[in-house]
């Protein structure tokens, strides 16, 4: 199973465009808030997507819990959960519903790491960079799950990973 998670574009629509193009027939397409675009945007009949801080449409959702071939993924934008101070109560949300998986935005900074089986993921911001990696222009994420892995590529705007940066992680199995 391999899904993309991209955040914080800010009003560049082209972007989302230009990465379904550049990474077609994944499993699943992940928007972590903060597009500024309307929530009925056909855009998002693709990309699973929820509200950031700078999204005013109320129909996207604050948050979201799906299974893919089963995997689940919890994603919020990051900004109700404290993101800025740390990730405890994200964390949390995403173990209250068995997450394999949780997606945030909000901080503009691309990272990843696991806390307890499961990986927490920021794809970084695609158009508006911040931190230690803003000089790659922009990033995105794609994240790939085996049976006894789960492999993270950070990708730049062109679609190039960034192979630095790639994480693999041993999944665990109850």
């Amino acid at each position: 199973m391999k899904i993309l998670a991209v955040s914080d574009t800010h009003g560049d629509r082209e972007i989302l465009t230009a990465l379904l193009k550049q990474q077609p027939h994944l499993d699943g397409y992940f928007y972590a808030g903060d597009s500024e675009l309307a929530a009925d945007d056909g855009l998002f009949q693709q990309y699973e997507a929820v509200e950031g801080n700078m999204d005013y449409d109320p129909n996207f959702p604050m948050q979201i819990t799906t299974t893919i071939q089963g995997v689940t993924v919890f994603m919020a934008h990051g900004h109700r959960f404290g993101v800025n101070f740390g990730l405890d109560k994200l964390i949390a949300a995403g173990e209250g519903v068995h997450a394999d998986l949780i997606i945030f935005g909000h901080t503009h900074q691309l990272g990843v790491e696991e806390h307890a089986g499961i990986v927490i993921l920021n794809p970084g911001s695609i158009s508006q960079p911040r931190g230690q990696f803003a000089n790659l222009g922009g990033t995105y994420a794609t994240v790939e799950f085996t049976a006894d892995n789960v492999h993270v590529d950070f990708l730049k705007r062109d679609g190039a990973i960034v192979p630095e940066l790639s994480r693999d992680f041993s999944r665990k199995h109850d």
